[in-house]
């Protein structure tokens, strides 16, 4: 499904092209009837919370007389991408905002770059084997950068600890034990100490505890992004932690776990976004959106309200010089995006794509969630 929305008449006007799976081809009967809110399929809320998000900012946009032409893409519908693409209204597109999966961002990645257009990557964590695309930009910071962060937080701040990574076999698993050696072996300050520890899926507190101190406290590291593996692992320290201290140091992932029987447990893990629920902007838009759909919002509608604000407004202030701004900290609606180059060979200075840097260090203690930094 193809929608345009256009602001600002008689004037020269930016397009944009919004790409989200909402399955419109799908989730009607012949009747025009909603199939899906029978059956309660929640895989096409992500979609439809991004979508909802992008439309306020734009409605926010309308009210100044923005100059916008925007047109919204169903990623799950009967066209492909590449029919959409092909459309004559992505002729002269500026910009193109989404949220998709590892084929889906390759393929528009490289239709960025094609066209010389910036493509902002709002939701999947990684560089989709791109190279050489100076005008792809991921905001879901990837996994490699996280560890990065990570290994500067322990340098930081637990330079003299015992730290201890525990972990399951698998190859996600052997990747992210990877990017720890690696920098171990190449930071220009002193390296860390790192402590690898593989898991059977058995496992009993006791395996745990011959690689604790219980004279100290020791650094845990969660080395897997699994829900399940991290559940039993900080079940299994909170169980030790009185005789053994620990902090433990979790994934990205971990934002939507729940650690409810980890109740005497620090438990810190890195977010790229951050979404104040309390916040009057959160509170209104939160309002807003359960007018029309009756519950609260996830954060994926707020990622597509952020996105689409932000980077509109760029274009806006830049005119078609986008390209040459998107390190360029403005605009902020939620979250602080630290916007930088990415270089995957140093010595040739390719630039390969940008990627936001900037992490929140987020505590859980209890039922208490805070931001450290």
């Amino acid at each position: 499904m193809w929608v345009g929305i256009l602001y600002a008449q008689d004037v020269k006007k930016h397009k944009i092209a919004i790409f989200t799976p909402l399955y419109l081809d799908s989730a009607f009967d012949a009747s025009g009837n909603f199939i899906y809110e029978k059956t309660g399929a929640r895989f096409v809320n992500a979609g439809l919370d991004f979508y909802y998000g992008a439309q306020l900012a734009l409605d926010s946009l309308q009210k100044r007389g923005a100059p916008l032409e925007v047109f919204f893409c169903d990623s799950r519908g009967k066209q492909s991408l590449q029919y959409q693409l092909a459309k004559p209204e992505m002729t002269d597109i500026e910009m193109v905002i989404a949220q998709s999966n590892a084929s889906e961002t390759k393929l528009l990645a490289e239709t960025a770059v094609r066209k010389k257009i910036p493509f902002i990557s709002a939701t999947f964590p990684n560089d989709a084997g791109m190279e050489d695309n100076p005008y792809f930009v991921i905001l879901n910071t990837t996994l490699k950068a996280h560890t990065e962060s990570i290994y500067r937080f322990l340098q930081k701040y637990h330079s003299l600890d015992k730290i201890v990574v525990f972990r399951k076999p698998g190859t996600q698993e052997d990747l992210l034990k990877s990017y720890f050696t690696d920098i171990t072996s190449s930071t220009v300050s002193s390296p860390l100490n790192i402590k690898f520890v593989d898991l059977k899926a058995d496992y009993v507190p006791q395996t745990l505890a011959v690689h604790l101190d219980s004279t100290k406290r020791t650094v845990v590291i969660a080395g897997s992004l699994d829900e399940a593996f991290a559940t039993k692992l900080t079940q299994t320290l909170s169980f030790l932690n009185n005789k053994y201290p620990v902090r433990v140091i979790g994934m990205p992932t971990w934002e939507n776990f729940s650690f409810n029987k980890a109740h005497d447990l620090e438990i810190i893990y890195t977010n790229p976004f951050n979404y104040d629920r309390s916040s009057a902007l959160v509170t209104a838009l939160s309002a807003e959106y359960a007018k029309t759909m009756s519950v609260k919002p996830s954060d994926l509608f707020f990622r597509g309200y952020e996105t689409t604000l932000r980077f509109a407004l760029l274009i806006l202030d830049t005119d078609k010089d986008v390209a040459s701004n998107l390190s360029r900290k403005a605009n902020t609606v939620f979250t602080q995006f630290d916007i930088q180059p990415v270089f995957k060979d140093e010595a040739k200075m390719s630039l390969d794509y940008f990627e936001n840097k900037h992490l929140y260090f987020v505590k859980i203690f209890g039922t208490v969630k805070n931001i450290l930094y």
